[in-house]
């Protein structure tokens, strides 16, 4: 095991990491308002600060094109940043209510996030810097949703942690239609999961002490 830490002693506190297409990692720092990358063939840490006080970066993912795309909890934007320069440029969401909080990349370079605060669905378009559209999640205003992952045929899947038992809600977005089972175990917060090639979910069931895994294909 081998730790690292940024060469000026800045404090961080590493929270979703991902690695981008060159297999350099990327990291959100929700607390001290960073977002981070680390070349792990030389140990390297570079960090940018969010342009937002307080933003709370969160679920990360990396676009097609290799560039970090992120979720500002703590506000109701999203950003990208620049891997070459670190420059973050941020997207604000049309309600000032919004707070992005994980994220998912869909097949055809589009992301759906999870809009906690709201118990929302959103659709965003990172190539035209605009929001696509927004669903009112199932479970209503207080759903939570939390997790999500989108699977190879472009299905959003995502958990609702404001209702118990938390749910798992599957979104077509060819005909915009829902649907959602109960998690057995009650879930106790499922805060990510992710969708595999060979058709399954995981899902982190944090409160229970338990990773659930779905089969899609039964």
């Amino acid at each position: 095991m081998k730790e690292y830490r940024s060469a000026d002693k800045t404090e961080i506190d590493p929270h979703t990491p991902v690695f981008d297409h060159n297999g350099i990692l990327w990291f959100t720092n929700e607390d001290t308002n960073y977002v981070g990358r680390l070349d792990p063939s030389t140990g390297q840490i570079t960090l940018a600060k969010s342009p937002t006080q307080h933003a709370v970066p969160y679920g990360i993912v990396v676009l097609p094109n290799n560039t970090p795309f992120f979720c500002e909890f703590g506000t109701n934007k999203v950003a990208t940043v620049d891997p070459k320069t670190m420059t973050i440029h941020e997207y604000p969401l049309p309600n000032s209510g919004a707070r992005p909080r994980r994220i998912a990349l869909a097949p055809d370079g589009s992301v759906f996030y999870t809009d906690f605060a709201r118990g929302y669905l959103g659709h965003f378009d990172p190539s035209s810097g605009k929001l696509l559209k927004e669903w009112p999640s199932p479970g209503g205003s207080g759903s939570e949703p939390y997790g999500i992952a989108i699977t190879g045929d472009g299905t959003v899947w995502y958990s609702e942690s404001g209702v118990s038992p938390n749910t798992l809600v599957r979104f077509d977005p060819k005909s915009e239609s829902f649907s959602e089972e109960k998690i057995p175990s009650g879930g106790g917060v499922v805060r990510n999961m992710v969708a595999t090639p060979d058709d399954k979910l995981y899902l982190a069931c944090s409160g229970v002490n338990k990773v659930a895994v779905v089969d899609l294909k039964q």
